[in-house]
């Protein structure tokens, strides 16, 4: 089935503020995503012990991390939107509490800026794969630099670059392709009608 019409959404969108409907889907979203996180993030220690020899390799789990806000932006289409959801699931993912610690909160805000910036150099009017595809790369990317400039301050350079360009390989299939896969099959169900996705949904069909 083409997707060519995922990538012309209405040219109002960007400009319309955001509905009481908006604010309750983008925080449920952002909830559900936060307990992805915490079990995400149980999961990790596994991942530390079995990359323990070459480390950069444990940037193919970070995608995990990243999806929040990828779906948040596809489904609300506005501005903030993947901002929102990735930092209100990286607080949940907090309170329900991992190894580590608050510092999820920090991680939230910069990864979810990847992803808004993506949605905002298409001006919130594209949302098709290649868009999601893109801001999981650059939600991984953002990822990538910002744990190595705050956690592997010790690694040699060419792992810190190998470290960032697999947290952006794994941001760009897991928090892109599945993400844009779980809106989509929301999308057909009918869950998202009172929504611009759920209305983009409809014109397809």
């Amino acid at each position: 089935m083409s997707t060519s019409s995922e990538f012309a959404a209405a040219p109002t969108t960007a400009r319309r503020g955001w509905r009481v409907i908006d604010i309750i889907v983008a925080s449920v979203v952002a909830v559900a995503c936060g307990v992805v996180f915490w079990a995400w993030s149980q999961g990790y220690a596994a991942v530390a012990v079995a990359t323990a020899a070459f480390p950069p390799l444990g940037g193919l789990y970070g995608g995990g991390w990243l999806i929040a806000g990828v779906i948040g932006g596809l489904i609300i289409r506005k501005p903030g939107a993947a901002l929102y959801c990735e930092l209100l699931a990286a607080c949940v993912e907090g309170v329900l509490g991992t190894h580590f610690g608050l510092t999820v909160i920090l991680s939230g805000l910069i990864q979810g800026l990847g992803a808004e910036i993506v949605f905002a150099l298409f001006r919130y009017r594209r949302f098709g794969l290649g868009v999601a595809l893109l801001a999981g790369l650059v939600s991984g990317l953002a990822m990538g630099i910002s744990e190595n400039a705050l956690y592997n301050v010790e690694w040699a350079g060419g792992w810190q670059v190998l470290y960032a360009v697999l947290a952006g390989v794994s941001g760009l299939v897991i928090a892109g392709l599945v993400s844009w896969l779980i809106v989509r099959a929301l999308a057909g169900t009918g869950v998202l009608g009172g929504l611009a996705s759920g209305r983009a949904a409809r014109e397809r069909v």
